[in-house]
C-alpha cells in the first residue's frame, strides 16, 4: 500500500471505531461516522465524539459522496 493509500484508508475510518466506514454520516459538528456508531454515541451523550462540544441536534445526514468514495476504493483494491 502507498502513501496516498494510506492516507485514502485513514480518512475512510470511523473516528469512534476506527473501522472503515459502511454508512457513513454527517454530524452536526461537521465531522463524518458510522451511523451505528454515533447513533450508539448520542443515545446517552449530546456532545461531539471528536470536540466534546454540545451539539446543536442529533440528527444525522448520510455522506453519500464518501459512501461512493468508500465502495470505489474497496472495488479497486479488493476490500470487502
Amino acid at each position: 500500500m502507498d502513501e496516498l493509500d494510506s492516507v485514502l484508508e485513514n480518512s475512510f475510518r470511523c473516528p469512534i471505531s476506527m473501522e472503515i466506514m459502511s454508512d457513513p454520516v454527517f454530524a452536526a459538528d461537521g465531522h463524518t461516522y458510522e451511523r451505528v456508531e454515533i447513533e450508539r454515541w448520542l443515545q446517552t451523550r449530546d456532545t461531539s465524539p471528536l470536540t466534546n462540544e454540545k451539539l446543536p441536534h442529533k440528527m444525522l445526514t448520510p455522506n453519500h459522496n464518501l459512501r461512493s468514495q468508500i465502495l470505489e476504493y474497496q472495488q479497486k483494491n479488493a476490500i470487502h
